[in-house]
């Protein structure tokens, strides 16, 4: 069933599967930003945990297509650095 909602007084009309896409679209682009910055700063540290972490962030969103799972496993991701520093 499509979704509407009124811009100025134009009707854009957008199913829900086209609205799934683009949030998935925008977390893998900010995971897969989150991802690069852990990835530059685990090579100039040559620190082994962010380096892993961030390629992790940044290939993950290609092979998980269940939001929940998404969101959580970017999550679980972002906190592994905080938790085990060296």
């Amino acid at each position: 069933m499509p979704v509407a909602y009124a811009i100025g007084e134009l009707y854009c009309f957008r199913s829900r599967e086209e609205m799934r896409i683009q949030a998935w679209l925008l977390w893998g682009l900010l995971y897969g930003s989150i991802g690069l910055g852990f990835f530059i700063y685990g090579r100039k540290q040559r620190a082994p945990i962010p380096l892993l972490c961030g390629i992790g962030l940044m290939v993950f969103p290609y092979f998980v297509t269940n939001m929940l799972l998404l969101v959580s496993i970017g999550a679980i991701l972002i906190a592994i650095p905080y938790f085990f520093r060296e």
